[in-house]
């Protein structure tokens, strides 16, 4: 029995993307399907490599595929093509496809610890990342990668330095250590600025801007410089944390910037004993992200190599990549992606506006 594409094509036609909630072909997921004998081999390009929902996909696929009379063996190859969210196109002189804040309402939640893992665990999973330190009075993102300097610059334009597969530019590199800088609000928006004309980021899938806390003049020159894809929230379960999380939140919601999820850092501490503390309290992201009708990304627990890893510039994810806390934000970075996808994918007009989370 000769076996048809067509016959292949409608088989994986019932194949859905789990964040997409759309088939593969419809998606335009299938490529390079060829036919050999009894063999079938193709590619599924998923919307980003760090799709959480990968292996399923695959194997729904093969299981698919399998059901097609005369087929014996197959071949399935997993790559992806992250989509733009379109809100780049013509508005900035850079191949940025997705540009999404981490930020905060207060200061001390984590934030830069959970933006520098979380765009290493992208780099990890075969995405191009860069990392920009928007947080220009407090840039620490030098120290928590390892890195002393940028490289010679290019003629005008300055080159990132790259780390664990990322490229960074932060403020912390460009000023003597300990210099304090006493800045007004045009400056920092002139600082924000040249760290997105000035510096030669190449292409990248994600740029991920770790802003500083509060809601002031830095949230608002990189929205107004840059069409964000979208913004992470980082909070501690505390009271206090959230009800400045909640601040945070609604300023990008004001800025019209996409809400991609709630993260819970230092959300618990597992004892020896096997129990659990839960030092700064409990379930207050949750609370938050159901109260804002916002996706509840996840929860970081404490773990004292996460601070070892953020001050000996060897982020937990790459250090410690069984602990639970790397696994959490890995986890979480997947969700992002994801989101970022569903985000994209929706701004072209090529899924439903009504999207089931």
């Amino acid at each position: 029995m000769t076996i048809t594409k067509e016959a292949v094509l409608a088989a994986l036609s019932t194949v859905q993307d789990p964040d997409l909630h759309q088939d593969l072909v419809a998606l335009n997921m299938i490529h390079n399907l060829e036919i050999v004998g009894d063999k079938v081999s193709f590619t599924v390009m998923l919307t980003t490599p760090a799709c959480p929902m990968r292996k399923k996909i695959e194997g729904d696929a093969r299981q698919a595929v399998a059901t097609v009379s005369g087929v014996k063996h197959i071949d399935v190859k997993m790559d992806s093509d992250v989509p733009n969210d379109g809100r780049m196109r013509g508005l900035v002189n850079m191949p940025i496809r997705n540009a999404i804040a981490v930020g905060s309402g207060k200061g001390g939640v984590g934030k830069s610890t959970v933006s520098v893992n979380i765009a290493v665990a992208l780099a990890q999973s075969g995405a191009r990342v860069g990392l920009m330190d928007a947080d220009i009075y407090g840039p620490n993102t030098p120290t928590m990668l390892g890195v002393a300097k940028l490289p010679p610059p290019n003629g005008q334009r300055l080159i990132p330095a790259e780390a664990y597969g990322i490229k960074m530019i932060s403020m912390g590199l460009l000023v003597k250590p300990g210099q304090p800088l006493i800045w007004r609000g045009p400056m920092l928006n002139s600082a924000i600025r040249q760290f997105l004309g000035d510096v030669d980021w190449g292409e990248l899938d994600y740029l991920i801007v770790d802003l500083p806390p509060g809601t002031g003049d830095a949230a608002l020159s990189l929205a107004q410089a840059l069409p964000l894809s979208g913004a992470v929230i980082v909070t501690l379960p505390q009271l206090v944390s959230l009800e400045d999380a909640s601040r945070g939140l609604n300023m990008f919601k004001t800025l019209e910037v996409p809400i991609l999820g709630i993260i819970e850092n230092m959300s618990y501490l597992d004892l020896p004993d096997g129990t659990r503390m839960d030092i700064f309290g409990s379930g207050g992201g949750e609370a938050l992200a159901l109260e804002t009708e916002t996706t509840f990304l996840g929860k970081i627990p404490i773990d004292q190599n996460v601070r070892i890893g953020g001050d000996t510039g060897k982020p937990i994810v790459t250090s410690y990549p069984d602990s639970d806390a790397a696994k959490s934000l890995l986890d979480i970075s997947q969700k992002i992606a994801a989101k970022a996808s569903v985000a994209a994918m929706s701004a072209n007009n090529s899924l439903p506006i009504n999207i089931v989370e």
